[in-house]
């Protein structure tokens, strides 16, 4: 099964997409996809009051697969708000242990010219930026009163050695796919 979480903004329409090309895919190959859409974000605050509503975390749990669109906007920008649609997000992350954010990064020579940056410096730019998602800056503790603010960014051992096993992956180019460096 796969859990479609459509949330806010282009999100329906990200979702929407993917959708239907599995449901191509599906077609093609003689494969059969279930999906189960759920809510997520400000949309789900609309409907339940809550940014992640159980039926959501069951359904992602029971998932093969989970495809999120986007969660926010606008019309739930209150910066004074208690209860904001990105804590959805968030509750997720930490939910299901999705810890990494993998960003490629490739300059394609047709854009080459689009770049701020002069060609001679970004041509043949090809890397993936790894981040962090469940711990440090989206999880300290936050206080603010009249006169002072903070927001800690605390990792700890167990954070930092899992987002680097990641970071040492390499792509194979034979296979097109990603392997680990045995650190051991």
């Amino acid at each position: 099964m796969i859990t479609l979480l459509p949330g806010d903004g282009i999100g329906p329409e990200v979702t929407t997409a993917a959708q239907r090309i599995l449901q191509e895919v599906a077609s093609r190959y003689g494969h059969a996809f279930e999906f189960s859409e759920q809510l997520i974000g400000g949309a789900a605050m609309d409907e339940t009051g809550n940014p992640l509503p159980d039926a959501t975390i069951v359904s992602c749990e029971r998932s093969d697969a989970v495809f999120l669109g986007a969660v926010g906007g606008p019309k739930w920008s209150d910066p004074n708000a208690t209860v904001r649609p990105e804590q959805g997000l968030l509750g997720l992350r930490l939910r299901l242990g999705v810890y990494a954010n993998l960003r490629p990064v490739k300059v394609l020579d047709a854009l080459m010219g689009s770049s701020p940056l002069k060609g001679e410096i970004i041509q043949g730019v090809n890397l993936v930026v790894v981040r962090e998602l469940t711990g440090g800056i989206y999880f300290g503790e936050k206080t603010r009163d009249e006169s002072s603010a903070s927001d800690l960014c605390t990792y700890h051992t167990v954070e930092i050695e899992r987002i680097v096993r990641v970071a040492a992956l390499r792509l194979d180019p034979e296979r097109g796919r990603y392997l680990v460096h045995d650190a051991d």
